[in-house]
């Protein structure tokens, strides 16, 4: 913001100078011309008139030379005089109308800007403006300017906010829950924040939504019953402790609040039936067993551990490069070829560590319920997140494999379409 005003200050200053200045300029030196011409043509005729009476008699010669040097005095006292000069040029218009110009312009331009001037354009780079927490900027202060910031204002909530966003994307965990406990005590009132909070918290403990983060997820509703981030990892941590009833009530309403035509509302469907199979059969049901049929027709062979894991690289199309900024996070994941589209197993990590060699197996499992081995057929999946959000957002880029099999090696996945 800053930057801007003084960089229009500049071309503001730049445009009077070529304005006022050629102005101010022409008119001393018109004024100057002008007066001498005058003076000049009256020496002129006063003079041919001193002749005209020489000649008719009427002067004599000594009274004629007299005339002449009184005249010559008289115009080099009008034509050199600086004091009449300086004075005649300060009434001349033109010097007036470049006094006033320098007033007016500056008036104006910033009148006219205020006026209709796209100012939220301009703060957009700089705040929070978006349901997601921080706005994305073209150009973002570096960590150690962040923290320097904050180290003079601590209770400098937008810088507080990109920094704890900064650390999350660099996955420092630990800082960035620090950072948003921080945030949570300045701003108590943002559901998002709080939701925030629960998901650099659960990464910094072990990838698990049990205890404290539970707890953030359970404000941030108090706070924002219809928070869609709040939503999704509030059912992640019912179904990581097993209260399926919870997961298919915070799904349920999820899964209201995306459209038909949105992907998002496929992988929600699919994690609220593995969460009726689930609860089905814990609970015994009479019904359990065709409930269940699908998480039985898609149960894998007994694998020994480890023997599960896929492995592969990601790269990002080089059509695509320029649509992808180095700090935008990159989601590798895996998940069941048909039924459940909930991911089974997930890495986060960024566009500068592409190309990115990834390795997926149960130790990286979204739930204990859903591992990678109780399925035969898998997707592995990579996305560039615009928001950092996991579900899908209009304008991620992404690519995916073809069909595979548990233990699968060597896989190559182009990020190379954009989501629409």
């Amino acid at each position: 913001m800053i930057l801007f005003w003084i960089i229009g200050g500049l071309l503001l200053l730049l445009a009077l100078l070529f304005i006022v200045l050629p102005l101010w300029r022409g008119s001393a030196r018109q004024t100057s011309v002008q007066r001498d011409s005058a003076n000049l043509e009256i020496f002129r005729d006063q003079m041919a008139e001193l002749e005209a009476d020489f000649a008719n008699g009427l002067l004599t010669q000594d009274m004629q030379e007299q005339g002449k040097r009184e005249l010559q005095s008289r115009l080099l006292d009008e034509v050199g005089g600086d004091a009449v000069a300086g004075e005649a040029a300060v009434r001349n218009p033109l010097k007036i109308l470049s006094l006033v110009l320098i007033v007016l312009v500056p008036v104006l331009v910033i009148g006219l800007y205020l006026k209709i001037g796209n100012q939220a354009a301009l703060l957009q780079n700089e705040r929070n403006v978006t349901s997601d927490g921080l706005a994305g900027t073209s150009v973002q202060p570096s960590i150690k300017e962040l923290e320097a910031t904050l180290s003079a204002n601590p209770e400098d909530v937008q810088s507080l906010l990109m920094l704890a966003r900064s650390y999350g994307n660099l996955e420092r965990f630990t800082d960035a829950a620090d950072a948003y406990d921080k945030l949570t005590r300045l701003v108590p009132d943002e559901a998002q924040l709080w939701a925030d909070y629960a998901d650099v918290l659960a990464m910094a403990s072990g990838k698990t939504l049990k205890g404290k983060p539970t707890k953030l997820l359970d404000k941030a509703l108090a706070l924002d019953a219809a928070n869609f981030k709040a939503l999704a990892l509030a059912g992640s941590a019912a179904m990581e402790r097993g209260d399926y009833q919870v997961t298919i009530r915070h799904w349920e309403k999820l899964l209201s609040m995306i459209s038909d035509k949105d992907e998002n509302a496929q992988i929600v469907a699919g994690g609220i039936q593995q969460a009726r199979v689930l609860l089905a059969q814990k609970s015994g049901s009479k019904n359990s067993a065709g409930a269940s049929s699908t998480a039985e027709n898609n149960k894998g062979k007994s694998l020994k551990p480890g023997q599960e894991a896929v492995s592969g690289t990601v790269v990002l199309s080089a059509s695509l490069r320029s649509a992808a900024s180095p700090d935008d996070t990159l989601f590798v994941l895996v998940r069941a070829a048909e039924g459940s589209k909930m991911p089974l197993a997930i890495v986060r990590k960024q566009v500068k560590d592409l190309p990115f060699k990834f390795t997926l197996d149960d130790t990286t499992a979204m739930s204990p319920q859903m591992k990678m081995s109780n399925f035969d057929q898998l997707v592995v999946i990579a996305r560039v997140s615009k928001s950092g959000n996991a579900m899908t957002q209009a304008g991620d880029l992404h690519g995916m494999s073809s069909t595979i099999k548990p233990g699968s090696r060597g896989l190559n996945i182009i990020i190379d379409k954009v989501a629409e």
